[in-house]
């Protein structure tokens, strides 16, 4: 803008799909409200609810990139606008429209009017405000399907109107909390960042629990999960991973089962020490990076097989079971994990790897082989001495 009075005072907040929630939309909208507030805590600033729009204001100018930012990563979120707020009075509004604008080119003015006491249509304030710009700046030119400029003017029921040329788009989805609590399992891999990040959308808070297998598996290994549950934090609002020693159960699986069956039989363990920190955390979901016929344990008959071991009332979500690599990948650059799953650092997953996995496990002979161990004792072993660490 060319002139210091205007220069943005507020960040308009558009909500996703909560619009949809009819009588328990108070509910969801309470909860995006302190998502923000917990997402902004580090910024002096005010936040105002109004219908359907969420304000932040009284902010220091030069926080307001970092807010936008952090804003944009928070589900429930679907658009943000860096915004010119000032009392509802038309002739306003089009002196700060005016400037707000370049001197020449092609523009259009878009109006909504939440405000029903005024008596013009939206459409009449559109022309009425784009006929002063058209007065004062003599080379521009109205042009309402191919614009180089939008002004959007937002007049509330508040009293006050929200004048924007940019609608920057935000991830969308639904307030993080509002749909439970779930377990990720997160190896370090491309897969498993991604499948968390499309279930914090749908609504669910996240912990994660990563399998670590020191000595076989490095100090650096382990480094690779903490980054990926850095960036998982920015969107879960706050991230906890629970670091489960692994080493004597894939080792006692190595001595004593079927090389065949070594994939099958450490995964069904994963799932039942998973489901034991699941409901110490009072919740009954896992969520898993699984992708059909991506590996040998990814087979139908495979995660049968892991989910076997399972109580009735445990949910096993696969968000990705659908999904190709390549589609993996794209979201993951997005995230800005590609780079950091992709560093040459072996997980757990990727120990005592068989020439020839079984892809079709018969669950009859994997509960025969599997007997050969004290699972009790080494599932109460791994548990005992879980870390956990806060992001």
């Amino acid at each position: 803008m060319n002139n210091e009075q205007y220069e943005y005072n507020c960040i308009l907040i558009r909500q996703g799909e909560i619009f949809l929630k009819g009588k328990n939309r108070s509910k969801f909208e309470s909860l995006l409200l302190k998502n923000i507030k917990q997402k902004l805590k580090s910024f002096k600033c005010a936040l105002q609810l109004s219908r359907n729009r969420i304000y932040v204001e009284d902010f220091n100018k030069e926080d307001l990139q970092k807010i936008i930012f952090a804003l944009s990563k928070t589900f429930g979120v679907i658009s943000l606008s860096k915004s010119v707020k000032v009392s509802t009075d038309i002739d306003r509004i089009a002196e700060i429209a005016g400037d707000m604008i370049p001197n020449e080119g092609t523009f259009r003015v878009t109006v909504k009017r939440a405000d029903k006491s005024i008596n013009q249509t939206s459409t009449e304030i559109a022309a009425y405000v784009g006929g002063k710009i058209l007065k004062n700046k003599k080379d521009l030119k109205v042009d309402l399907h191919s614009y180089d400029c939008n002004i959007n003017i937002d007049i509330r029921e508040n009293g006050f109107s929200y004048i924007f040329t940019e609608v920057i788009p935000a991830v969308g989805g639904l307030p993080v909390g509002c749909s439970g609590t779930a377990a990720l399992l997160l190896s370090g891999g491309i897969d498993s960042p991604v499948a968390g990040y499309y279930m914090s959308k749908r609504g669910l808070k996240l912990f994660g629990i990563h399998f670590y297998s020191f000595p076989y598996t490095s100090e650096s290994a382990l480094q690779k999960v903490r980054d990926l549950s850095n960036i998982l934090s920015e969107y879960n609002i706050g991230f906890n991973l629970y670091i489960v020693p692994f080493t004597d159960i894939q080792l006692a699986i190595k001595n004593a089962c079927p090389p065949e069956l070594t994939i099958t039989i450490m995964r069904r363990f994963m799932m039942r020490i998973a489901q034991r920190i699941v409901k110490m955390n009072k919740t009954n979901a896992i969520v898993t990076g699984e992708s059909l016929g991506q590996v040998a344990s990814q087979t139908i008959k495979g995660m049968i097989s892991t989910d076997q071991v399972l109580d009735n009332d445990i949910l096993t979500i696969r968000p990705l079971i659908g999904f190709d690599k390549e589609e993996t990948i794209k979201i993951s650059k997005m995230l800005g994990a590609f780079n950091i799953s992709t560093l040459p650092y072996d997980d757990c997953c990727t120990l005592f790897i068989p020439k020839n996995p079984s892809i079709s496990p018969n669950l009859k002979f994997v509960i025969e082989k599997e007997s050969a161990l004290d699972i009790d004792a080494l599932v109460n072993k791994a548990l005992e001495n879980i870390v956990i660490e806060h992001f």
